[in-house]
């Protein structure tokens, strides 16, 4: 395992509750040196579809996980993360690269982070740069809300795992395959028993499955209920546990199956969005994504098209 040391930058320890409480900044305390945004409500291009962002904070420095989808949201992100420390973000992880989670990237790099992401991730945003910004305007932003946001793409990246040491804890990158994306990874604390998940776990979102590798997700998925773990921040929703992997398992093999019946049958999305409703797990979030997933991974013509985003 490939190790990249953190050291001889600045010191700040943050000691509240043991319990779960929320940070004046609405940075959520997940543990003593975990921060982050969980289980928007309203999701919207205008909250970066409910995804979630947050903080390790190191014993010199901190690392950001996920970036928002604009300038101005990663401003806010910041802006944030400075009511809880005042150390300086070294690095910025993305959990992959579609622009809810990774537009922000460029108000990181000013502060001088390094951006880390797998290198799958790394590619799939130059492919899908342009487009990106495209979507993003397509989703409700204006020129306002996006002003200043341009895509900076990862300075470092990694095929299977690294393990960034800040001294007072260790965070491990993992690359497991194919899953969400080609490139989508973990960030796990082992000590902190504390997962980010990126969009490999969706907890009462219906999930964007229009590039998914849905083998590969499974068995991420099963490899997420042999690790020790006991708070998971998804990709979008509330602070998790095992029991909402198994529930994304469970979505998933009924999205699949239902999907391939129903689209063997007809390809009137009319007919087969209704369908799929009544066949799936209810979700609270983000139900417009059923035909769109449909669409985009079940049906020719949708296969033809360049995924830009969620």
């Amino acid at each position: 395992m490939k190790k990249l040391s953190l050291l001889g930058l600045a010191l700040l320890l943050v000691c509240l509750s043991l319990h779960t409480v929320h940070a004046a900044s609405g940075l959520q305390k997940i543990s003593e040196s975990v921060y982050a945004y969980t289980d928007v409500q309203g999701a919207s291009g205008k909250n970066s579809f409910g995804a979630n962002a947050g903080i390790i904070v190191g014993q010199d420095c901190i690392v950001a996980v996920d970036a928002l989808m604009s300038a101005r949201e990663a401003q806010r992100f910041i802006k944030d993360i400075r009511k809880v420390s005042k150390k300086p973000v070294k690095f910025l992880v993305n959990t992959h690269y579609h622009l809810d989670h990774s537009l922000g990237n460029s108000e990181f790099a000013k502060l001088g982070a390094v951006i880390i992401a797998q290198e799958n991730a790394k590619k799939n945003m130059q492919k899908s740069g342009a487009g990106m910004l495209k979507y993003a305007k397509q989703s409700g932003l204006t020129d306002k809300d996006l002003a200043g946001t341009k895509v900076a793409f990862p300075t470092l990246t990694f095929k299977e795992r690294v393990t960034l040491d800040l001294g007072n804890t260790q965070i491990q990158l993992l690359y497991l395959g194919p899953a969400h994306t080609t490139g989508s990874i973990l960030v796990y604390l082992p000590k902190e028993k504390v997962l980010f998940t990126g969009d490999l776990l969706f907890t009462n979102f219906h999930p964007f499955l229009g590039e998914a590798n849905m083998e590969g997700w499974i068995k991420v998925l099963d490899y997420l209920m042999t690790i020790d773990v006991e708070k998971i921040i998804p990709g979008h929703g509330p602070v998790s546990t095992k029991k909402d992997v198994a529930d994304l398992k469970k979505y998933l093999l009924v999205f699949d199956q239902k999907a391939k019946e129903l689209t063997a049958q007809s390809q009137d999305l009319q007919v087969i969005v209704p369908a799929m409703k009544k066949a799936l797990p209810p979700r609270a979030q983000l139900e417009a994504l059923i035909g769109r997933n449909v669409q985009m991974k079940y049906l020719p013509q949708g296969k033809q098209a360049q995924p830009q985003a969620k």
